[in-house]
């Protein structure tokens, strides 16, 4: 029972703690104005030192400013609460004088002062005294200072810092959500210092205000003891004195822990852990020092005059703590000795973990690393992020997030792309060069290195700046470099996708579909396997038809998987599925596929060699009829490409994986449709038969 109302009772304090902080500021205002009867100012008085303490306590123990966020707006409350509760208590005693029966601040004013008469009275101003000046000129000034650094700095350092997180996120070493994280946390620290800029300053002016309402505790408190309660000046002085100085203790003593805590949250930049174990790991480094400092403590004990009884346990202790920390850094050395000692034996028969290769990475020389560099424009890091975005809403593949590395085993001019560690492409940059690459349409030669374009193995030019708008007019494509690295990783994607869809990957986009379509995703999940599925997806991406429209490719999945698991089947039947997204990708604005045909009798025996492998249908033509195939169909794809248009083959279902596949290493662009995936409203008009001679 006792469980669950506290539960409530936790439960009713968090949603009422937005009321509870309101009506409590609003109690602080009124303080200033109404009468507050002694019981209520001593209760006000305790939560006040209290509170203060907490904070003292909060302050110590965290381990990241913004871990207190609310500091300085509860520097502000406390502030005024502090204040108030002086302005309170300043109304009381002027106006009960020696009939003043505030507990808290009597008992601060009977401590401080003691004695009476002239010296008690004289001893507790000078505490007070010192007490103010400790904290205005040491304390408060310094965290005002410390915290106007703090965030001055911290804004100037902002960018390089937001910089950072960017080059981190595009490099794949952290994830989306953590560098929108890392982002939060930066604006939060720099509105958290810029706040503690300015209510560090409420901190002097408390004390200000509280040295000037002790004054005037004082001085009006005797001028209205002697004109309208009739005592003696010495009468007045002793009693309005003490209860000034209990006063102002009262309210000072939480201002100097708060004040104390505002240094010590805007001094601590460089932490890993709490205040106290920040102290005990780096007071515990070095056992020399403490040796050092016994063997001084106790040559001091036997000169003369100096406390032998105190300097000498301080120089045991000393030396004590020095044995200790001594033998905890020699037992440390000797663990890690026997560490090394066993990982060096254990070396021949054990082989240490091997981190997972990248699923793509790009590797530049050092020459190029001012391409990813922030200070310097960094605009290949932006063009690899908006890749990754169109190969999403092209490909419908989420394309893993691209570690770019610095390789000094390169070429200073040269980059390398890798997919889980092997090299699918690489190029040479000529850093201040544009890349003039010639489409087929030039009217006219540039002056410039001849080379060749990386991405489209197409003739180019390395050209300067003072001749790219002459190329420009000539018809050739003008690139920077950024372009040329981006266009390269664009085609690598395109041609790989295969080859970087992965089974984690496949998983991934499983769980995020099945938030919504969850029934869909466990229909094909019962059916297939995993694998399976990649294998199929696989396969629609090596032909660059896109797997975004994920629901109607799984459902057709679950539709034919218990017909047959064969995963050529199962392609074709996917491919039919989405017959309109492939049609479209071919059209004209006319929505017209200008294709090319197979001769009836080269189809058929296309078909009659069909072999079933591992990796699924593949033709096996005899040589002589393989050789004449392919040059016919090479010469009819060249005539097709004279005309304008891409190549496509349309052929019957049976023979279209086995024609892609037996065309795939002479024309790897080659788009092949099976007449089932022309869907009714698009025209068909052929452009060529391609025939075999006999």
């Amino acid at each position: 029972m006792a469980d669950i109302q506290s539960v409530l009772s936790n439960s009713f304090l968090r949603r009422r703690s937005d009321v509870l902080v309101a009506v409590g500021v609003v109690v602080v205002v009124m303080m200033l104005i109404i009468p507050l009867p002694t019981v209520i100012l001593d209760g006000f008085m305790s939560i006040n030192i209290v509170l203060s303490l907490l904070v003292m306590l909060i302050v110590l123990y965290t381990t990241n400013a913004l871990e207190f966020s609310v500091f300085p707006t509860l520097l502000l409350v406390a502030t005024v609460f502090g204040l108030a509760l002086n302005v309170s208590s300043t109304r009381l005693i002027l106006a009960q004088g020696a009939d003043f029966n505030g507990r808290i601040v009597t008992a601060f004013g009977n401590f401080v002062v003691g004695t009476s008469g002239t010296e008690g009275l004289v001893i507790g101003v000078i505490i007070f005294i010192v007490l103010i000046a400790v904290q205005f000129i040491v304390i408060t000034k310094g965290a005002t200072r410390v915290a106007e650094v703090a965030a001055r700095f911290t804004l100037d350092a902002l960018p390089g810092k937001q910089m950072a997180i960017e080059a981190e996120y595009n490099s794949g070493a952290i994830t989306e959500e953590e560098a929108a994280k890392r982002k939060h946390d930066l604006e939060r620290e720099v509105d958290f210092y810029g706040a503690m800029d300015g209510a560090s300053k409420f901190v002097s002016g408390n004390v200000r205000v509280g040295l000037l309402i002790t004054v005037i505790n004082i001085v009006g408190g005797i001028i209205v003891g002697v004109t309208l309660h009739g005592e003696t000046i010495s009468q007045a002085a002793e009693t309005y004195i003490r209860f000034a100085v209990g006063d102002g203790l009262v309210t000072q003593f939480p201002a100097l822990l708060i004040s104390t805590a505002t240094g010590i949250i805007v001094t601590r930049a460089i932490s890993d852990g709490s205040f106290g174990e920040d102290v005990t790991e780096q007071f515990s480094r070095q056992s020399r020092i403490y040796w050092i400092a016994a063997a001084f403590l106790a040559v001091l004990a036997f000169l003369p005059g100096f406390p032998w009884y105190v300097l000498l346990p301080m120089a045991g202790l000393s030396g004590f703590l020095a044995f200790r920390l001594g033998q905890r850094q020699a037992k440390e050395e000797t663990q890690a000795k026997e560490q090394a000692a066993s990982q060096t034996t254990e070396a021949p028969t054990e082989v240490s973990p091997v981190a997972p290769l990248d699923p793509l990475s790009l590797e530049l020389g050092y020459g190029l690393v001012p391409l990813v560099d922030r200070d310097k424009g960094a605009e290949l890091l932006d063009r690899v992020t908006r890749i990754r975005r169109e190969m999403a809403l092209d490909l419908g593949l989420v394309v893993p997030r691209i570690r770019i590395i610095d390789n000094m085993r390169l070429e200073p001019s040269g980059y390398s792309f890798k997919i889980r560690g092997t090299e699918v492409g690489s190029g040479t940059i000529r850093m201040g060069f544009y890349l003039a690459i010639n489409p087929g349409s030039v009217t006219e030669e540039v002056p410039g290195e001849r080379t060749t374009d990386p991405a489209f193995g197409l003739p180019a030019m390395w050209i300067t700046e003072d001749v790219r708008d002459r190329a420009e007019r000539a018809g050739y494509t003008v690139v920077d470099s950024p372009s040329i690295i981006a266009t390269h990783l664009t085609e690598i994607i395109k041609h790989h996708a295969a080859d970087i869809l992965g089974r984690q990957e496949v998983r991934s986009m499983l769980d995020a579909l099945k938030r919504d379509y969850n029934a869909v995703v466990e229909d094909v999940q019962g059916a297939l396997s995993l694998g399976e599925i990649q294998k199929v997806l696989q396969s629609l991406l090596s032909e660059q038809v896109s797997i975004r429209n994920l629901v109607a490719i799984l459902e057709a999945l679950s539709d034919y998987a218990s017909v047959s698991k064969d995963p050529t089947f199962l392609v074709e039947k996917v491919r039919q599925a989405v017959a309109r997204q492939i049609c479209l990708e071919h059209t004209d604005e006319n929505k017209i596929i200008h294709v090319m045909t197979l001769d009836p009798s080269l189809e058929r025996r296309i078909v009659e060699s069909r072999i079933d492998t591992a990796a699924g249908a593949m033709p096996a033509l005899p040589p002589d009829v393989q050789r004449k195939w392919i040059t016919a169909l090479v010469n009819a794809v060249n005539n097709v490409q004279g005309l304008g248009h891409s190549p496509v083959i349309l052929c019957s279902e049976a023979a279209r994986p086995l024609v892609k596949a037996s065309a795939r290493r002479e024309v790897p662009d080659l788009a092949v449709l099976a007449v089932p995936e022309i869907v009714s409203d698009i025209k068909i008009e052929s452009l060529a038969e391609i025939r075999v001679e006999e």
